[in-house]
């Protein structure tokens, strides 16, 4: 006689999505004979038998299939780290922390800055590749990220552990000196460098920021001889400069522009193809008879290269929604620095330009890594 046999059925193994039959449960058969004089409570008995040991299997299952979305839609649950390769104080620590406000307000968790200052924003930079995927570990970028391959050995890619979210901002350098050196030009530098070689230091955010390659540049183009003498951050090099331990410095508007407006640092020019609104009376290197000099810093974020791409895209609309609010954006633009934006695409792109870019500068300049 013919059978109707109810199978329950669970995966197959643990970890996968395969489904298979509960064979250890055995089959309930039900002869149609049988099964015309079941009364309703008794066919459910029987089908509870098997169900009720493969529901919690099957929830499992489930589980393990959502997909990465629904993670992505609720983030972040708790606070983030925002980590940052400078110590406190400079212009990435400055552009950081007013990023990492504006996020906390916008999501309603807490985005903190972390400082872990060393090797031009390497010692970070390794933290954050070997940090959990989950979003909870954020890479604040700066320039070190496209100087260091050239400069040092790294353990890590560059490109390829990292999964890029947006550029957060573009940023002139303005290069400044101590009141104490005679010059209040670029012209007067120069002539003040070459007759005086090796009679300059000029401090940097460390060897390979855009700092020292700012100066490295401009001693390349002049023929001049200075002396550099690097720091751990922006932060530490301005207090050295406002103590006269150096006193030249090719630092980002955002971290000077306070010093110059008391008159604490005397500004001579800005690195950019054009003055900077936020110190429009001071010219550009080229203005002041150095042509096709143009450096500038610039700032994002990335997340560990397996960070799942909802999460990205996450993390990128929160970011471009701070950047296009005319609170945040205004206080850049009051700084020197201009909010930026865009897909993580173009930024991944943007990364690798740069890359190739400062490498050519580096073996040119001959700089070596510390």
């Amino acid at each position: 006689m013919a059978h109707h046999i109810l199978t329950p059925v669970v995966p197959a193994q643990a970890g996968t999505h395969s489904i298979t039959p509960l064979a250890t449960l055995g089959p309930i058969p039900i002869s149609p004979t049988k099964r015309k004089y079941l009364s309703e409570r008794e066919r459910q008995r029987l089908m509870l038998r098997g169900t009720r040991f493969a529901a919690p299997a099957m929830c499992a299952v489930f589980a393990a299939c959502m997909p990465a979305w629904c993670s992505a839609q609720s983030y972040p649950v708790k606070p983030v780290r925002l980590i940052v390769g400078f110590a406190p104080g400079g212009p990435n620590d400055i552009v950081a922390r007013g990023l990492a406000q504006k996020l906390s307000e916008q999501v309603g968790q807490q985005f903190i800055v972390e400082n872990r200052p060393g090797a031009n924003t390497a010692v970070a930079t390794e933290l954050v590749s070997r940090a959990a995927p989950d979003g909870y570990n954020v890479m604040f970028v700066s320039p070190g990220h496209a100087t260091n391959p050239s400069l040092m050995k790294l353990n890590f890619d560059s490109i390829r552990d990292f999964a890029f979210v947006t550029q957060v901002a573009d940023a002139q350098n303005i290069l400044v000196v101590h009141p104490s050196l005679p010059v209040k030009s670029v012209r007067e530098l120069i002539a003040f460098a070459k007759a005086r070689p090796g009679d300059i230091n000029y401090g940097s955010s460390g060897t390979g920021s855009t700092a020292h390659l700012s100066a490295e540049l401009f001693q390349l183009m002049t023929g001049t001889k200075m002396v550099h003498v690097p720091y751990k951050g922006a932060g530490p090099a301005l207090i050295e400069l406002l103590a006269g331990q150096h006193v030249l410095y090719f630092g980002n508007i955002a971290g000077i522009i306070g010093y110059v407006r008391t008159n604490r640092m005397r500004a001579l020019a800005v690195t950019g193809e054009k003055r900077s609104t936020s110190v429009p009376e001071v010219p550009t290197v080229i203005e002041a008879g150095l042509p096709g000099f143009v450096v500038t810093a610039f700032y994002g974020i990335a997340l560990p290269a397996k960070a799942p791409r909802t999460l990205v895209d996450k993390l990128n609309s929160e970011v471009v929604r701070a950047l296009k609010s005319a609170d945040f954006s205004a206080r850049l633009r009051d700084s020197g620095t201009e909010p930026v934006g865009g897909t993580p695409e173009q930024f991944t792109a943007f990364m690798q330009n740069e890359i190739a870019k400062w490498a050519k500068v580096i073996k040119a300049a001959g700089i070596k890594g510390e």
